[in-house]
């Protein structure tokens, strides 16, 4: 006979235990993701051209809009925190938050929950209305997690440089190879740098935002965490994509 108030009680003192704050960030971002326009999994949006203008004003409502942020709408002041929990789409769910299992669980065991999340709701929201300043004339609407996500990849590489990491990379035929974190981040950093220098303001991935929050995040840990202790032999693998 199955135990399954035993089992539930254990899996719930393992979520405790473990990064609740990461957890809680991927299951928040799903669910919101799930029961929006978005998705289209939800009836009351409809179907067919009912569907995309609901997903168009939801996107306007919640996402960063440069110019209304710039301009100084007092309900765009809010939006650089709101647009950290929509997505534009299930692969763009996926990918964020793959990356943020990967790398904010240990980030988060090493500041602390309380301020883990802090700081990814400020280095997200610093991230975000960085891209907005740079294009304060663009009204396409910037949403998704990436910005925070950066940060947290930027903090992991002063944290963590040794941390072995497992990626993928498309021109290699996605073969999976293991490298320490610092390759693997630098030279994600370096594509993100070499896009946000030959990206617009128009529609697509916003690398701008993901510069300016890697290096917000990476900023942060070296003067939060320079003076302590940084894990410089190979910690546990870890296990990602080389693109978030």
């Amino acid at each position: 006979m199955i135990d399954w108030r035993g089992a539930v009680l254990g899996a719930w003192r393992g979520a405790r235990s473990g990064p609740t704050v990461t957890y809680g960030l991927i299951a928040a971002c799903c669910l919101l993701f799930v029961i929006g326009p978005v998705a289209g999994l939800n009836p009351v949006y409809g179907t067919g051209d009912e569907l995309l203008a609901a997903q168009g004003a939801y996107f306007r409502r919640w996402g960063v809009v440069p110019d209304e942020l710039t301009g100084g709408e007092p309900r765009a002041l809010l939006t650089p925190l709101t647009a950290l929990f929509v997505h534009g789409s299930w692969l763009h769910l996926l990918g964020n938050m793959l990356f943020l299992y990967v790398f904010g669980a240990m980030a988060e065991e090493r500041m602390g929950p309380v301020e883990f999340c802090l700081f990814y709701l400020g280095t997200g929201y610093v991230a975000l209305s960085g891209y907005a300043l740079a294009h304060a004339d663009s009204d396409q609407t910037l949403v998704g997690a990436s910005g925070a996500i950066s940060a947290v990849l930027g903090a992991f590489l002063f944290l963590f440089p040794r941390s072995r990491v497992t990626s993928l990379f498309p021109f290699l035929f996605f073969l999976p190879l293991r490298f320490p974190a610092w390759i693997v981040l630098i030279f994600w950093f370096t594509l993100q740098w070499t896009a946000a220098r030959a990206a617009g303001a128009g529609p697509g991935v916003a690398y701008l935002a993901h510069v300016v929050g890697f290096s917000v995040g990476f900023l942060y840990a070296w003067g939060r965490f320079r003076g302590g202790d940084r894990v410089k032999a190979q910690a546990a693998a870890t296990e990602g994509e080389s693109q978030p």
